[in-house]
């Protein structure tokens, strides 16, 4: 499964207080939620197995004001996607009810290796 960080959790891990998030827990859950299933509607064009179950994404930050901010990655740096794939996910996540602006930052630090994918991806791939 992939890492899910957001910003309260890295800060806890500095030792600094995170400030509460404006938006109520619920809703924060069931953004949580729809993000992830619209990613897993993303699929590398080389693999059947969707960017999420693979591995790829890295962070999802939410912000106070709905804007989402993700980190991801590619199975390689020279995939025939690069150009592409981050703008799919943009639009993958803003068809998510109640999301506001959405970037998406490209990294190869640390790079993807098989060890991040999921049991399902895993399964999908014949690789258990």
């Amino acid at each position: 499964m992939s890492d899910e960080v957001n910003m309260a959790d890295e800060a806890e891990k500095a030792g600094d207080v995170p400030a509460p998030s404006a938006i109520p827990q619920e809703e924060l859950d069931r953004l949580s939620d729809d993000i992830v299933a619209a990613l897993k509607t993303v699929y590398d064009p080389e693999i059947p197995v969707d960017i999420y179950e693979l591995g790829l994404i890295y962070k999802v930050d939410v912000s106070d004001d709905r804007d989402i901010l993700i980190d991801m990655t590619l199975t390689a740096p020279g995939c025939p996607v690069a150009g592409t794939m981050p703008e799919m996910v943009a639009d993958a996540v803003r068809s998510v009810e109640g999301v506001g602006d959405v970037k998406v930052n490209m990294t190869f630090d640390p790079p993807w290796d098989p060890s991040r994918m999921s049991d399902e991806a895993r399964v999908a791939l014949n690789m258990y």
